[in-house]
């Protein structure tokens, strides 16, 4: 028997942990057990019925895993039992640009996520991870880094000398804070917490702002760039910040819209961004190829994932509900293993 959490109905409290039979891989599929599993803000929004209010349930949540290949199907040449791997966001997006067709199968939303004992996925669906990552570490790369290295270099073509401004100190910002440095750029943050700023120092950081007694850090960031605005934002909270990044970056610059941590009614001016040939890019993770890519760059750079915590399996509840409370600084993982 094989555990796995999953959400009947919206809500953590409505989480429940079953137990199910073990099932085997079919023609071109792999059987892995998972050993860690990781948190984005994603996943607290599917548990909560924020992010598709019509999901399918039961869903097993969570689009981000790692663990040891156990089985594989017929045909499969790619993988053999031992082999550790992660599995992709978008099971469908193996290269290329993104297309409709290529959106659909995202892990813990489409269909059933990493928030098990055991998961089958189809042979592309997974990549192997850097060898000098454990489980834990590696888990952390499928969403966040990869949106974050496609932040930089697809959206914006992050190079050296640029200067990148993120917003917080969750897994996406660290993860472009990290890269970014690795690029030989610049890098600026705010946050609410001059702790976490300080904490984000050691790990490159050139110059940090606490935006709740300076709310104006676009101003900032142009004090910081000799009135010229930076090449790129990372932008994290959606309607709530995207006005302030509009204005930070410089004419020309890139704002990669990721997230939606936070809203507002206020409208978004467009005169800015006409004016001054602002690119505003979406960026929603990435293909299977460009997990490689990332996996190479860190594999190269020796680059450490910042982890959080750690809950137990049976504590996931509690680990979104750490989520919930946007305390951490990185990554919330949990482990998979008893």
């Amino acid at each position: 028997m094989v555990r796995q959490w999953q959400v009947p109905a919206f809500g953590i409290d409505s989480m429940v942990l079953v137990e199910r039979d073990s099932t085997q891989p079919g023609a071109g599929q792999v059987k892995v057990r998972v050993h860690a599993i990781s948190l984005n803000y994603r996943d607290l929004m599917v548990v909560q019925g924020r992010y598709n209010p019509k999901l399918k349930m039961p869903r097993v949540p969570c689009s981000d895993g790692a663990g040891e290949v156990l089985a594989v199907g017929a045909g499969v040449t790619q993988w053999k039992p031992g082999d550790r791997v992660a599995g992709t966001f978008m099971q469908s997006w193996h290269d290329g640009p993104l297309t409709a067709a290529k959106a659909k199968f995202a892990l813990g939303g489409d269909i059933d996520g990493m928030l098990a004992d055991e998961v089958v996925l189809p042979e592309p669906g997974l990549v192997g991870v850097p060898e000098h990552l454990s489980y834990q570490e590696a888990a952390t790369l499928p969403c966040a880094a990869v949106t974050a290295w496609n932040a930089l270099f697809t959206a914006a073509g992050a190079k050296p000398g640029d200067t990148v401004l993120i917003q917080g100190t969750g897994g996406v910002s660290i993860f472009a804070l990290q890269f970014a440095k690795l690029a030989g750029a610049r890098v600026l943050g705010i946050s609410s917490s001059d702790a976490k700023l300080e904490r984000a120092k050691t790990l490159g950081l050139d110059a940090g702002l606490n935006y709740s007694t300076n709310p104006d850090w676009e101003k900032w960031a142009h004090e910081q760039t000799g009135g010229e605005g930076v090449d790129v934002v990372v932008e994290v909270g959606g309607s709530g910040t995207l006005p302030r990044s509009i204005k930070a970056v410089k004419p020309g610059g890139t704002v990669a819209q990721i997230g939606v941590l936070s809203g507002s009614a206020e409208v978004v001016d467009v005169r800015p961004i006409l004016a001054r040939q602002v690119r505003i890019h979406g960026v929603y993770v990435g293909s299977r190829a460009d997990f490689v890519a990332m996996n190479k760059a860190i594999t190269e750079a020796h680059m450490k994932p910042v982890i959080d915590s750690v809950f137990p399996f049976a504590e996931a509840q509690a680990a979104l509900r750490y989520m919930q409370s946007a305390a951490h600084f990185g990554k919330i993982v949990i482990s998979g293993d008893s």
